[in-house]
C-alpha cells in the first residue's frame, strides 16, 4: 500500500469511526469474507471462491437432502464438517469488543461456522443456522452436531435418531424456508438501524441482501464490489480483519 492509499485507508477508517460514534443503533451483517482470515474460503472471490469449484446447488440442497440422503452426507456434508476446527480470527474478535464496548448493537450473520459466537458476541442473529446441533427430521428431537458426527463416521449413512427417522444440520440449505432469526433480525432493523456495517458480504444472496435496506446509512467493508456500493455511506475494500481491528483501535482511542 502506497502513502497515499495508507492515508485514503486512515481516512476512511476515521470516516467509518465518526458514523459508529454518532450512530445510537449500530448492527453488523457479516458474511463467507468474514472468515476468510480463519482458513475458510469464501464462495464468489475470483480464484478462490469455494462456488468456482463445488456447485452447492448439486448435492448440499434440501431437495437432496431428502430425497438422495447418501448422496447428501457421503458429497455435499464435506463442507460442513471442514468447518468445526476453525477458530474466530481478529475480524470476529473486533465485531464482539464492540458490542461489549456499546458500540454495536448487535450482529447478523450468513455464516453457519459458529464463530461469531466462539468470539463473544452475545446479540447474534445466524440467519442461516448453525453446526452446533442437529435435528431429527420426524420427531423433532435434538442432537449435538458432534453426536452427527460420530454416526457417520460409525458409517451411519443416512445417520438416524432414536426414532428411526434422518437427522440433519440445524442449517438452512438450499430450497429450505429461511430460520426463524431471520425474521426475529428483520423485526429488530425494523424497531430502528441508524447505521448497518456489511463486512465480508457480497450482498448478493436473498433475503439477506435486502437487509440493509431497513437501514438508514449504510458502510461496506469487503474486498469485491457490491450492488449497494453507490448507496453506502462509506466502502472500504480491504481485508475485514484489517478493517475491523483498525476500527476498533480507533473507536478506543
Amino acid at each position: 500500500m502506497s502513502s497515499a492509499e495508507r492515508k485514503g485507508y486512515r481516512d476512511k477508517i476515521m470516516e467509518l469511526a465518526t458514523l459508529v460514534q454518532r450512530s445510537t443503533r449500530v448492527y453488523a451483517l457479516t458474511g463467507a469474507g468474514c472468515s476468510t482470515d480463519s482458513g475458510i474460503p469464501d464462495f464468489r472471490s475470483p480464484g478462490t471462491g469455494l462456488w468456482e469449484k463445488v456447485d452447492p446447488t448439486k448435492y448440499s440442497t434440501a431437495e437432496v437432502l431428502y430425497s438422495d440422503p447418501v448422496s447428501f452426507y457421503k458429497l455435499g456434508f464435506a463442507r460442513f464438517k471442514n468447518l468445526i476446527s476453525a477458530r474466530p480470527n481478529p475480524g470476529h474478535y473486533a465485531l464482539a469488543e464492540m458490542e461489549k464496548l456499546g458500540f454495536l448493537n448487535g450482529l447478523i450473520t450468513q455464516n453457519i461456522d459458529g464463530l461469531h459466537v466462539k468470539a463473544g458476541s452475545k446479540r447474534i442473529w445466524e440467519v442461516h443456522g448453525h453446526l452446533r446441533t442437529a435435528s431429527c427430521t420426524g420427531c423433532g428431537a435434538s442432537y449435538s452436531f458432534q453426536d452427527l458426527l460420530d454416526k457417520l463416521a460409525a458409517k451411519e449413512i443416512p445417520p438416524r435418531c432414536t426414532c428411526r427417522e434422518m437427522l440433519r444440520p440445524d442449517v438452512v440449505l438450499f430450497g429450505d424456508s429461511m430460520a426463524d432469526s431471520y425474521f426475529e433480525a428483520e423485526q429488530a432493523l425494523r424497531a430502528g438501524c441508524d447505521l448497518m456495517i456489511a463486512a465480508g458480504t457480497s450482498l448478493s444472496v436473498y433475503p439477506v441482501a435486502g437487509l440493509p435496506r431497513l437501514a438508514q446509512k449504510l458502510a461496506i467493508i469487503n474486498l469485491q464490489p457490491t450492488p449497494f456500493d453507490r448507496e453506502a455511506a462509506v466502502v472500504i475494500r480491504e481485508n475485514t480483519s484489517l478493517v475491523l481491528g483498525d476500527l476498533l483501535t480507533v473507536l478506543k482511542e
